[in-house]
């Protein structure tokens, strides 16, 4: 997992955050509250729901953002974590500690290198349904 997470807040701008997706080379930014993680900015989210909706680069990350937010735990096994990504189609998820803290984010290459066996038979499960 990746550990040196960068947060993007609800009235952020979409420019903001995607210079710093460009900046840090990431698809993916968690969006965080206070100290609550509230949702998830993507590239594709930024496209999608703000360029191809006609919003410009000062909407906010929260006008197009997704509020769900899945996650899994830094104590979670590896396979059931990849096991969920497969189910919910996610290739990155927010990592959280047991008392629901920001810890890190896991992509499916992170898990490549861990469990490489499951984690293909996870990307081939996510690829396909792409």
């Amino acid at each position: 997992m990746s550990t040196n997470v960068k947060l993007a807040t609800p009235d952020q701008k979409l420019r903001d955050a995607a210079r710093l997706m460009s900046e840090c080379d990431i698809g993916a930014i968690p969006v965080g509250q206070g100290d609550r993680l509230v949702g998830m900015i993507t590239d594709r989210d930024i496209t999608i729901r703000g360029v191809a909706e006609g919003r410009g680069p000062d909407a906010t990350v929260g006008e197009v953002m997704t509020p769900q937010v899945c996650y899994c735990y830094e104590d979670e096994d590896v396979e059931q974590v990849c096991h969920n990504m497969v189910n919910i189609q996610m290739r990155r998820l927010p990592v959280l500690n047991r008392e629901k803290r920001l810890v890190g984010i896991v992509a499916l290459g992170d898990l490549a290198l861990r469990a490489s066996a499951t984690a293909g038979r996870a990307l081939s499960g996510i690829s396909q349904r792409d």
